[in-house]
């Protein structure tokens, strides 16, 4: 049985890095889209997503929903398919931890916040609250100071080797420039060449502009075209 993602056909800040995840790993799936305008809310739904929530899988029966959960479940399935996405020596595991903290901790909820106030309202005619969308910015950009660092010591967020850590900044992160925040390519030389590089990963490519998500999209000749 090939497993299920379902999530929004858009592919929003947490579908996408599930996703982007399917497609690194190498893993084929079934793309269920979820309409959050009520679809998410039905009984039956709220069988696989008691918050009425996406993302979630079904991977052959077994309904995992949260969409960092959902990741590392997979990469650690797959741990010998695909890019290597989760340490497993000990001590790069637990930096790659580390740096997985950072990122929900210290830079999701702002870039969240950033998108949600300067590009969800604005698609939806809704005025943007701009004490909280300029408290984002000025958060974001002390966290992005402290990237600074670390990333002038290393390649990735967790190490020399790209991870999930990197991976979950793109689901937020793709939306920063088009909600009017250009700090990702503007704070350092450190971190717009980490940015630069882990955005133009093939399968974040193919989901950029609008595109829509579905179950063939990322086949082994296309991600390599």
């Amino acid at each position: 049985m090939v497993l299920k993602l379902y999530g929004t056909a858009g592919a929003n800040g947490t579908t996408r890095i599930v996703a982007l995840t399917l497609a690194e790993k190498q893993i084929p799936f079934e793309m269920v889209p979820i309409s959050l305008a009520g679809e998410n809310k039905t009984p039956e739904y709220l069988a696989i997503h008691p918050f009425g929530q996406v993302p979630a899988i079904d991977d052959d029966g077994f309904i995992l929903y949260e969409s960092r959960a959902i990741c590392r479940y997979l990469a650690e399935k797959y741990q010998d398919q695909g890019t290597k996405l989760i340490p497993t020596e000990l001590k790069a595991k637990a930096r790659f931890e580390q740096a997985a903290s950072l990122e929900f901790a210290n830079f999701n909820p702002y870039a969240w916040t950033i998108y949600f106030e300067g590009l969800n309202k604005a698609r939806r005619g809704v005025a943007k609250d701009e004490a909280a969308y300029d408290n984002a910015v000025a958060q974001l950009s002390n966290t992005l100071d402290v990237y600074e660092v670390i990333l002038g010591k290393q390649k990735f967020l967790a190490g020399d080797e790209f991870t999930l850590a990197d991976l979950f900044h793109i689901g937020f992160g793709v939306f920063l420039a088009p909600a009017g925040c250009d700090l990702m390519t503007t704070k350092g030389p450190n971190i717009t060449r980490w940015w630069n590089e882990i955005n133009a990963r093939p399968s974040n490519v193919m989901l950029k502009g609008g595109a829509t998500l579905t179950s063939n999209m990322f086949t082994p000749e296309a991600l390599h075209a």
